[in-house]
């Protein structure tokens, strides 16, 4: 169908310097409405900031299946600082690949998801309602996006159970296997400030185990030491799921990683892989921001440490904050900046769709469910009821390290990948709702 070439619409859609902050998503926005309206099918702006909206359009089906919302974000994080061999917002073609900011996180899925919704529309291959929404802010919270569309639009999103968005779809190569993990759930945002205190005192003199020595072992300590491993009941199906698709000693070696006392061991085994999987077995933390002292020759009563803090699924803050006293060795007080609560407990109905529509595309490929390490706007669709699905299919060279392009330089996605993602795609919106 004319227009809905997915390569080029990545391009267009990479060309739109989204970096967030501050965004400016308006002009992609209405680019993306205008190209809809071009396509017969019209679509709103809805906007706590007029330069940060979001768009949303319902595609009409035929009515014999539930409504399903299918949503992605046009923000991108910024390339300051990155040593990029083609320029990021140019939409390079090359060597097989579409190159710059976005490709994978996520304009190349929601290039996919244009591509194959006007398809799958203008073919009536749609058996319910389908809800388009693309937003603004994904990668700074969603304040402007889906959290203020959840709050402020719900009724757009009346009598939907479940959406596509990201993150998963992606294929994974472990031990020789090709898999798709597909997100069912993800883990929570949890920022704590940990507070050091100490006497104060004049730069010249000699000062032992004040706030900033506490700082400093509360640095070491988490650098040195990992929470404790929690198994989970997402992560357990996960890797059983991995497992029943390997033998011998990889199947083995799957499987143990489930064992509390040798989680760590395993995944350290395996490398690059079990680095990617070992934050699902733990509520993590990062220290990203330190404050304190505003002068040179004084030495500070009190310093601030800011921790990027990830919670499993079911677990709270304060789990988290109990954790690291366990770990650090000095004496601090915990202040919760920001707490998201995840999504709740899993809803599976579509997963079985899910799986077999990857299976089907890439026979031999096994599909599997994947907690999310990170976190995505899926956690505020959850308010309304709407289970997200990680699902943006790309089937990638086994060489392709996808974690470590995402938010680095020479971010790419190949040109085949894309092309499966829409074929898949739509063997996906044929097979909605069918009995």
């Amino acid at each position: 169908m004319e227009g809905t070439n997915v390569v080029q619409l990545l391009q267009q859609l990479i060309r739109f310097d989204t970096t967030n902050p501050p965004g400016r998503e308006a002009e992609a926005m209405r680019w993306v409405q205008g190209w809809l309206k071009d396509h017969g099918i019209d679509s709103e702006l809805l906007a706590r900031d007029p330069e940060r909206p979001n768009l949303v359009a319902r595609l009409r089906g035929r009515g014999e299946a539930p409504p399903i919302l299918v949503y992605g974000h046009l923000d991108v994080v910024t390339t300051e600082g990155q040593d990029w061999s083609v320029p990021p917002f140019e939409g390079v073609e090359r060597d097989g690949f579409v190159w710059g900011r976005g490709a994978l996180d996520m304009k190349g899925a929601v290039a996919m998801y244009l591509a194959s919704l006007v398809e799958a529309h203008a073919a009536g291959e749609l058996a319910g309602d389908v809800v388009l929404a693309l937003v603004s802010d994904e990668e700074a919270g969603g304040d402007y996006g889906a959290s203020w569309l959840a709050d402020e639009h719900p009724e757009r999103f009346a009598g939907i159970k479940h959406a596509l968005g990201e993150f998963g779809g992606f294929s994974l190569e472990i031990a020789g296997r090709r898999f798709y993990p597909v997100m069912v759930a993800e883990k929570q945002i949890s920022w704590i400030e940990l507070t050091f205190t100490g006497p104060a005192g004049h730069g010249s003199l000699i000062h032992k185990g004040g706030a900033m020595a506490k700082l400093g072992q509360a640095l070491v300590a988490l650098d040195k030491k990992l929470t404790p491993v929690h198994v989970t009941p997402v992560a357990e199906r996960m890797f059983r799921e991995i497992a029943a698709g390997l033998s011998g000693a990889a199947r083995a070696g799957v499987l143990a990683a489930l064992k509390p006392a040798l989680t760590d061991r395993v995944l350290e085994a395996l490398g690059e892989g079990g680095r990617l999987f070992q934050p699902l077995f733990h509520n993590t933390v990062n220290a990203t921001i330190v404050t304190g002292g505003d002068k040179v020759n004084v030495v500070p009563a009190e310093v601030r440490l800011q921790l990027d803090g990830r919670l499993l699924p079911g677990f709270s803050p304060d789990d988290l904050i109990a954790e690291l006293e366990q770990i650090i060795p000095v004496p601090f007080e915990a202040r919760v900046v920001r707490h998201d609560p995840g999504p709740g407990e899993v809803d599976w109905s579509l997963y079985p769709l899910l799986k077999r529509t990857l299976e089907e595309a890439d026979p031999g490929a096994r599909a599997v469910p994947l907690l999310l390490s990170g976190v995505t706007d899926g956690r505020h669709f959850a308010r309304l009821g709407i289970q997200t699905y990680g699902f943006a299919p790309m089937k990638l060279p086994p060489d392709l390290n996808f974690s470590r392009l995402i938010h680095a330089a020479d971010e790419r996605i190949p040109v085949e990948a894309l092309e499966f993602g829409v074929q898949t795609l739509r063997r996906f919106f044929r097979d909605y709702g069918r009995g």
